[in-house]
């Protein structure tokens, strides 16, 4: 196939060897084509290469990128989804399909003109494994790979032939969801980092410094592990009450970690090999560190993420007390005034809420 890659980080420079290995027509649209080199490659821990392959073209042309696409894979952040699915729309027809990865984050609606128009959406559900750059346009260490990956379409019709590529491309079985609602609630980032950042800053405000601040995963706490599961808790009452939809496959973080009990998640969690030596968001200045507030952990995960959920739970009628918490917290610190919002796509009730998501 001809696969045009959008986003040369860390999952889209993993998406791009995949797909070269298996001698796709690979071009990846970046705005540093300059940097790369045909040849990409995947290592492991140990740094010993596990995948390669030779793409075709690195352009920040979107005409170059996108005019005879078959597959568009979407690695961006859900802060400039937007921008991405306008170019892509002005520059493709009804013919491509266009994934992201991960699933949530709204990119459904940013890509609402291009299914309406007839191209077919889909996303999967979680990043095939965790993807460390280390080397741009050249090498990412990539590990933790999973064993089944997870594919919703819009329209849900579709959703096999997507399946089929995925599963093809990184030889792991891949299982359609019956409603892309799923992966809109996935409770992964928007609610792991959106509490554990909320636990860590509950105090600040600017003029407060820290020291040093605990690494984010492997010094995870109990009490960052509380409100983890009040608000997973709160999501699976948000899917209880939308009966209509198969939400099935929002798994409860207590089962996905097996971890039943906050003391349990926080064993697990920072126990984790692929989360290990990961930072906590922090910029330095006079005095010690202050939280990184245009980290993606802030920008994305808040305002295109739990923020996300909670709308949905507007729609379904459930009462999120400790959702509405962690977002009243970052709403009193918030630099970024970008957000996402179902109005701005038309969607106003539960009525065209269910019309756009049940197609």
């Amino acid at each position: 196939m001809r696969i045009t890659i959008v986003g040369g980080g860390n999952i889209g420079t993993q998406f791009a060897v995949h797909c070269a290995e298996k001698k796709h027509d690979v071009t990846v649209y970046t705005s540093t084509p300059e940097i790369y080199n045909n040849c990409l490659n995947i290592v492991d821990e140990q740094g010993i290469t596990t995948h390669a392959g030779n793409i075709k073209l690195a352009t920040k042309d979107p005409c170059r990128a996108f005019r005879d696409a078959e597959l568009i894979m979407v690695t961006v952040p859900s802060t400039v989804m937007n921008a991405v699915a306008d170019t892509i729309y002005d520059n493709t027809d009804s013919n491509p399909l266009i994934g992201v990865v991960p699933g949530n984050g709204g990119s459904e609606c940013a890509f609402k003109r291009c299914i309406d128009r007839g191209n077919t959406f889909f996303g999967i559900e979680r990043v095939p494994a965790i993807a460390r750059l280390v080397q741009k346009g050249r090498t990412v260490r990539s590990t933790g790979y999973r064993d089944e990956l997870h594919v919703a379409a819009l329209p849900k019709s579709n959703g096999q032939r997507c399946a089929e590529i995925i599963e093809s491309i990184f030889d792991k079985r891949c299982v359609v969801i019956p409603d892309f609602l799923n992966l809109t609630l996935t409770p992964s980032n928007p609610i792991l980092h959106t509490t554990r950042l909320k636990t860590l800053f509950k105090d600040w405000k600017p003029g407060k410094t820290y020291a040093s601040m605990p690494l984010f995963y492997e010094e995870w706490d109990d009490e960052s592990s509380e409100l983890l599961l009040a608000c997973d808790t709160e999501v699976q009452e948000i899917c209880k009450a939308l009966p209509e939809f198969e939400l099935n496959y929002v798994k409860s973080l207590r089962i996905h970690y097996e971890s039943p009990t906050a003391e349990a998640m926080t064993r697990k969690l920072s126990s984790i090999q692929a989360f290990k030596g990961l930072p906590t968001p922090t910029v330095s200045v006079d005095g010690g560190v202050i939280p990184d507030l245009h980290s993606r952990y802030f920008t994305a995960d808040f305002s295109y993420g739990l923020s996300i959920i909670k709308q949905v739970a507007v729609f379904a009628g459930v009462e999120t007390p400790n959702i509405d918490e962690t977002l009243n917290w970052y709403d009193g610190i918030a630099i970024e005034e970008a957000a996402f919002r179902f109005e701005d796509y038309g969607i106003t009730d539960r009525a065209s809420f269910d019309r756009f998501y049940l197609q």
